[in-house]
């Protein structure tokens, strides 16, 4: 009976722990919050706008995933309870171990719920736009750089977020040199915040002859999409705005006229550049909006007391600098370096699961 004593008492804290996400979580205004949602999406001239349209489908969905995980646990609880009882009155071993399989499998959704409690800042709840970077080690690092974005976008599948690329450049043999996207969905930016910096890869490279293993390191620089910021206005005589003809690998990314928009904002250097779309006056908005989120961004850090809230300091892409390391040979480990954070599974991390180093991440900051 020790062993279910001791059951007992990790069920209890789990359900103190639901209960505090629960309150933290303010269920209610989740509840009328979908309940807004849902009534919007009968609204006829709502699907004028396609845009529009996604944004409110893709949050509702999300507030009643979130809503369903927490029903889910709550009658779980319950259950593992009800279990409990039924014990008492069997001593059977194998019913017990039945349990302890039960609340492991709680307190890990458990974690995953107490994780979306601690997205409190400003911005956490917006999309995300994520820009990867090639660093030291030419092919080797665009080749990283390729399987980074082959990582992002299986974590926001996995995570039912949706991915939206706006700019592309390939690499001169393989791989890509940078590529520019948008993660859709409720909370994107307040989970990839965890990820910007420097990644470094240790692997033997497919592009050696020789065999030898090669270090290769890859930026990706993490923003929350701002939709409306009245701070910010921009001066048509601050901006350079340059178009150009998209392009990119393998026949992808092509379009036969200078639909791509590249503006500069004189004032403070800064670039952005968009070609998702056929028209240059959708490459425009989207290129305008993401100079906003960027300015909005640079404002932010320059404030002493929300320094790295929003974007953090980006270290320069070499060796010593990197927030987390992916090794290959000659042994398999990923190692976040803010943490400390370990997984031997190599191949999962590649392959998106990425959200324990995030839980770490949030967890400790």
């Amino acid at each position: 009976m020790v062993l279910l004593d001791e059951l007992k008492f990790k069920l209890k804290v789990i359900e103190n722990r639901y209960n505090d996400c629960v309150l933290a979580l303010n269920v209610g205004a989740l509840q009328k919050k979908s309940a807004d949602l849902l009534q919007l999406q009968q609204d006829p001239n709502l699907f004028k706008n396609p845009a529009n349209v996604q944004k409110i489908l893709v949050e509702y969905k999300a507030i009643e995933k979130q809503l369903s995980v927490i029903s889910s646990l709550s009658r779980r609880i319950l259950d593992a309870n009800d279990f409990i009882e039924m014990i008492e009155g069997e001593e059977d071993d194998s019913l017990t171990e039945e349990l302890g399989h039960a609340i492991i499998a709680l307190e890990t959704e458990l974690d995953a719920l107490y994780l979306s409690t601690l997205l409190t800042g400003n911005y956490d709840a917006n999309n995300a736009i994520l820009s990867l970077h090639a660093g030291a080690g030419g092919t080797e690092a665009q080749d990283w750089v390729q399987m980074l974005y082959r990582m992002y976008k299986m974590y926001a599948n996995n995570n039912e977020f949706s991915i939206e690329e706006l700019d592309y450049l390939a690499g001169d043999e393989a791989g890509i040199k940078s590529v520019t996207f948008r993660v859709l969905g409720l909370n994107a930016y307040g989970y990839l915040k965890a990820e910007k910096g420097v990644h470094r890869l240790v692997r033997i490279s497919p592009f050696d002859s020789a065999a030898k293993r090669h270090t290769s390191f890859a930026s990706l620089e993490v923003m929350p999409e701002i939709e409306h910021d009245t701070s910010v206005v921009l001066k048509a005589e601050d901006l350079k705005i340059d178009t150009y003809r998209a392009g990119g690998a393998g026949g992808q990314h092509v379009n036969k006229t200078d639909s791509a928009v590249r503006i500069t904002h004189l004032p403070t250097g800064t670039v952005v550049q968009c070609q998702n779309e056929r028209s240059q006056i959708q490459n425009r908005e989207m290129a305008t909006k993401m100079l906003i989120s960027k300015l909005v961004e640079r404002r932010e850090r320059e404030n002493a007391e929300k320094a790295g809230a929003i974007k953090g300091e980006l270290k320069k892409i070499e060796w010593g600098s990197q927030i987390r390391s992916y090794v290959f040979q000659p042994y398999t480990m990923v190692k976040d370096h803010r943490t400390n954070f370990e997984c031997t599974d190599v191949q999962a991390v590649m392959n998106g699961k990425i959200e324990s180093f995030i839980f770490e991440y949030l967890r400790r900051s």
